[in-house]
């Protein structure tokens, strides 16, 4: 009887990592410092306060390398975590190549991607902190999910400004929310000044990350009890998600395999970061690998944005980054890939694409959604469609692997699953999504808003 292969590689739980790796401790040269959106003087422990919980505020200024995960969040990780490694044997035959495909999925905990990583974490030290409250935004849903489901288990309540085109597109989503006790909210809204200072120029606003942003953050402000939680861009965000790519290097060496190139979608950049990152300390260290971006060409913040100063949300109440940015009034149209709509991009990914130490792409919706369809029809699994930008650049890595007939290891992120995105399938099927690169006269537009900052 002939052995059964399995084509994945796990870790046990007492193999799985015990720390998130910090990336600002091995970056060239510092991050410019975030500047008072007000002052524009540099930003203070202290103003952060009002929002975040102390312990995400030292983590998102912290030098060191290694930061402890707790032992109360490591046993919440268990029960999904470590999450598969697996071979794409089935998409390499299929298209032909010599290239060897590994994705690490990240779809298979409660809420179906990457942000539980980071949910957990930030709920758990809000709780810590007495904090009764969390108001967040989330575009396709992802984020407002995993944070609906931290908070039940916390026994925080959760208010969720969901963008308002993805709130329409993916009302199973906000259901999904609501089930956990999370009050969802479609965004730009009258709840808050920042909302009805959109709507009133424009009634049938679809939204935007950087509205959903200000109108949380403004809801935070305003009440003692609540906290606001961020579910990409910021720095202790990005630490806590390179669990992912801290346990695909030790899947990687079970498999006895190192990637040559490294693979994930961008938004803001939490799932790009969480694989990427601990591979490019690795890169740093001496050890040869590519690190890929890849984004929709219309939110085409790394590949035609510029590296500035700019705020992290539209009403202009977040702190001042560097970052490459679209500008924060910049208004994408309303693709189904609603968690990668967002004009700005991690401080830390920024400078490390500043410093040409990884590269980024981009494709149009329906390039990517014809890639998650080839891999879930090889593969079977239906990906988020924005997980289906970074399958895109996998297979175009594999073919080119094959037009030089040479091998090559790929490694991507799968981060999420598409369950909740079927309306987003039908409408490709269907032949009914349009592909729209932002229009560059809007966009000049939009970057001719940036703030005045000295040294810029």
């Amino acid at each position: 009887m002939s052995k059964i292969k399995d084509h994945r590689v796990f870790l046990s739980v007492e193999e799985a990592p015990t720390s998130w790796y910090n990336m600002q401790a091995d970056l060239p040269s510092p991050i410019a410092p975030s500047l008072h959106p007000v002052t524009k003087k540099p930003l203070q422990k202290e103003d952060l306060s009002a929002i975040f919980a102390s312990a995400l505020i030292a983590q998102e200024n912290s030098p060191e390398r290694y930061i402890e995960i707790p032992e109360e969040i490591r046993q919440l990780y268990a029960a999904y975590r470590p999450s598969p490694l697996s071979r794409a044997t089935a998409l390499e035959k299929l298209l032909d190549t010599p290239a060897k495909i590994y994705y690490k999925y990240e779809g298979q905990n409660p809420a179906g991607s990457h942000k539980m990583n980071t949910a957990l974490a930030q709920a758990y030290y809000n709780k810590l902190e007495g904090i009764k409250r969390l108001a967040t935004e989330t575009g396709a849903g992802q984020w407002g999910c995993a944070l609906s489901i931290a908070a039940n288990l916390f026994d925080i309540e959760c208010a969720v400004y969901m963008v308002r085109v993805s709130y329409e597109q993916k009302p199973y989503r906000r259901s999904f929310m609501e089930c956990y006790g999370a009050s969802v909210i479609p965004s730009p809204s009258y709840l808050t000044e920042a909302g009805r200072s959109v709507l009133r120029p424009d009634p049938a606003s679809n939204g935007s990350l950087g509205i959903a942003i200000s109108e949380a953050v403004e809801d935070a402000l305003s009440r003692e009890d609540t906290n606001y939680c961020l579910g990409s861009v910021l720095n202790h965000v990005a630490l806590h998600q390179t669990i992912i790519g801290e346990e695909a290097l030790r899947q990687m060496a079970k498999a006895g395999d190192f990637p040559d190139v490294v693979i994930g979608c961008h938004g803001g950049g939490s799932n790009f970061a969480g694989i990427s990152f601990p591979f490019m300390r690795e890169k740093l260290s001496g050890r040869k690998v590519r690190i890929i971006a890849s984004e929709p060409s219309a939110c085409p913040t790394l590949t035609r944005g510029v590296y500035a100063y700019d705020y992290a949300d539209n009403a202009m109440l977040t702190p001042i980054t560097m970052m490459y940015t679209l500008g924060s009034n910049f208004m994408p149209p309303g693709i189904h890939s609603g968690g990668l709509r967002y004009h700005g991009a991690s401080p830390i990914v920024s400078k490390l694409h500043h410093e040409g130490l990884m590269k980024a792409r981009s494709y149009t919706q329906n390039q990517s959604f014809e890639a998650a369809l080839t891999f879930a029809r090889a593969e079977n699994i239906l990906p988020a469609p924005e997980s289906s930008f970074a399958i895109k650049a996998a297979i175009d890595e594999a073919l080119a692997a094959k037009e030089a007939g040479e091998s090559r290891t790929i490694l991507f992120c799968l981060s999420g699953n598409g369950l909740f995105d079927l309306s987003a399938y039908d409408a490709y099927r269907a032949g009914q999504l349009k592909d729209i690169s932002y229009d560059e006269g809007l966009l000049r537009e939009s970057l001719s808003a940036l703030p005045k900052v000295e040294n810029d």
